[in-house]
């Protein structure tokens, strides 16, 4: 898939149905870095981790609600909604790797790069470059050219001024979704942010704002308006070991600090394919009951981005209570992959067996 500049409607929904695949992306390795930790151990990284998690979710629904409001069609039922990992995601002039693995220290600076509000100087939203055939974020063809988005965070200004610019040519006849399909904030609740009802030009600022200042986009400061820590700066603390608070500046918190055991951690496959269970059993049996708890968790949201915002709290609620399910699996040992635990694995909302 190649994209262009959003020059009509049609083009930004394309653009809002990506960014809501790249925000359900981030899911699946956040979660299996936190299932990976042994029970009882490692409290304060499963807690923020875990926040992160949940605001990925408002950062998912804030996307579909962005292209709810402007008459698109959320389908995460979609082929490809779900990626297959290693993923590859922009950080500059090159892509990294992004994968479903251990808590880890190398977990943890990946998911920096995944958060990092990098921003391109001067005139360079883009660059010419070799692409990734895993690539999250497609190509830009503008004037004849393949180019790449420099970062996420530069992808989500584009959307942003893609907005503005049709709304300068329609006016408000851009937000012609249907108001049913918004899911408002009674819906959700975390520490962070607050889903906001995509109706017009400043609502939609609003909810880009939320997403941008959260973690992924533009501005690169440690607190958000509502003083909660950008998401790149909760990750950062776990490799410093101390806590932020406020008056800190990026690189050196000062609050409590942070007790992590690296090795309290269950050393899963990573990025797990169904193709690595064939062999008939309990441990197949378990894969392939979390792969549906997961497709039925997308298929709940699905309704909720699709007229039936109150199941969204019961989705955010079942993203953790399958839980259990990933321990079961991970505290089996991969068989014929001495020293390597099996992993869950992610599929979309038709999960297709393996024979």
């Amino acid at each position: 898939m190649t994209l262009r500049r959003i020059a009509t409607v049609e083009d930004l929904h394309s653009y809002l149905h990506i960014a809501m695949q790249l925000e359900h992306a981030t899911i699946p390795p956040y979660l299996t870095a936190l299932y990976s930790m042994h029970p009882t151990t490692n409290a304060d990284a499963y807690r923020v981790i875990r926040v992160v998690a949940v605001e990925e979710m408002l950062h998912l629904t804030l996307a579909a609600n962005l292209l709810n409001a402007v008459g698109g069609d959320t389908a995460l039922a979609a082929e490809g909604f779900v990626p297959t990992y290693p993923a590859h995601l922009p950080d500059g002039e090159t892509d990294f790797e992004v994968g479903t693995r251990a808590f880890s220290k190398e977990t943890i600076a990946t998911f920096l790069q995944i958060e990092r509000p990098a921003v391109a100087e001067g005139e360079g939203r883009f660059v010419a470059r070799d692409r990734s055939s895993r690539a999250l974020l497609p190509a830009v063809d503008a004037h004849e050219d393949d180019l790449h988005f420099y970062s996420i965070g530069e992808f989500y200004a584009e959307i942003g001024d893609g907005i503005r610019r049709l709304h300068d040519e329609m006016g408000d006849a851009l937000f012609c979704g249907d108001p049913a399909r918004q899911v408002g904030p009674e819906y959700y609740y975390s520490g962070g942010g607050a889903i906001t009802k995509v109706t017009d030009l400043d609502s939609a600022a609003e909810a880009m704002r939320t997403i941008s200042e959260q973690g992924e986009g533009l501005g690169g400061a440690i607190f958000d308006e509502e003083g909660e820590l950008a998401h790149y700066y909760r990750f950062e603390q776990l490799l410093l070991g101390r806590y932020y608070q406020p008056g800190d500046t990026g690189g050196s918190p000062t609050g409590p600090e942070l007790a992590i055991d690296w090795d309290a951690v269950y050393p899963v496959k990573a990025d797990a394919q169904l193709a690595d269970y064939a062999e008939p059993g309990e441990l197949r049996d378990a894969v392939l009951a979390y792969s549906t708890a997961y497709g039925e968790f997308l298929a709940c949201l699905d309704q909720a981005f699709s007229g039936r915002p109150d199941l969204l709290v019961p989705a955010v609620g079942d993203m953790f209570h399958i839980k259990e399910l990933a321990s079961q699996i991970m505290r089996n040992p991969m068989p014929g992959e001495p020293g390597v635990n099996a992993a869950p694995v992610f599929r979309g909302p038709a999960p297709v067996e393996v024979s």
